[in-house]
């Protein structure tokens, strides 16, 4: 009985979600009812099945842990999120731009640099996070150091990879209007660029947030999503842990969020633009 329930449920939710996709007024409402759509299914199954907390909590057990918990959540969120991530990120992307530039303007680098990017991005995060926190002390600024290895090397490579992105026409183009190297580099170099910066970005803003997450089970103060989800899993407090996980996914959402908005507002030129705006 408890099957049919759920199944009926299902059917039912997902035709109107079907119904909603094929009309464009409903643009944001179809994903926004295919997300409760999965919650409920989620609260049935947990409930009518009596899945233990310690397997799977339920949805609305989750929400009563973050309503109960904002306070220690908001500091995990700043410690973690705000001063771990976002600091590595912002140094590690801007670190990987401003090098990308002197890369691009020598073979030598680009031949030398490039492999050598490829094999550190390739280290796993659980064999050089516990050295940088050895390195770095247990505060954030270790996370800060694991986020920055993280993010350095895949900006590195797409930048460089966006710098090389024009043809041999646009460049002679641009000389014969007698531009300055550093015109052509603003005006035509960086511009074509820009679509492979954006994307990027918008890896590195996932990788930044698991960096931190992940560094922080090898030494962190009494905060921090880390922490949070590492402790609370030893005191088998799953609701609270899935609360944690919950922070971090829409953390992790917003900022690819405001990426892809920026990305958008910049780029709005670019022939992938252009198709989804269609």
């Amino acid at each position: 009985m408890s099957g049919v329930l759920i199944l009926g449920t299902w059917a039912a939710l997902w035709g109107l979600n079907v119904w909603l996709a094929g009309r464009s007024a409903a643009r944001w409402a179809a994903p926004v009812l295919f997300g409760l759509t999965l919650l409920v299914l989620w609260e049935l199954t947990v409930r009518l099945f009596d899945v233990p907390t310690v397997i799977l909590p339920a949805p609305s057990q989750i929400a009563t842990a973050i309503a109960a918990n904002g306070p220690v959540l908001w500091a995990d969120f700043v410690q973690t999120v705000l001063k771990g991530a976002l600091t590595g990120w912002l140094i590690g992307c801007g670190a990987a731009i401003a090098t990308a530039l002197l890369v691009a303007r020598s073979d030598f680098l680009r031949r030398g640099l490039l492999p050598v990017g490829n094999f550190v991005a390739a280290l796993p995060i659980v064999g050089t996070a516990p050295i940088l926190v050895m390195w770095f002390g247990f505060g954030w600024e270790s996370k800060a150091a694991v986020v920055v290895v993280m993010v350095f090397f895949p900006v590195l490579v797409n930048t460089v990879a966006g710098l090389a992105d024009n043809q041999p026409m646009q460049r002679d183009l641009m000389r014969t209007y007698g531009a300055t190297p550093g015109q052509e580099l603003r005006y035509l170099r960086i511009q074509s660029a820009l679509p492979f910066v954006f994307n990027g970005l918008k890896i590195a803003t996932t990788l930044a947030l698991i960096g931190a997450i992940v560094a922080e089970f090898f030494g962190s103060p009494t905060l921090g999503m880390g922490f949070r989800i590492s402790t609370e899993v030893g005191r088998l407090n799953l609701p609270m842990v899935w609360a944690s996980i919950v922070v971090a996914a829409v953390a992790g959402s917003l900022s690819y969020g405001l990426i892809a908005a920026l990305e958008k507002r910049m780029t709005f030129w670019h022939p992938s633009q252009r198709a989804r705006r269609q």
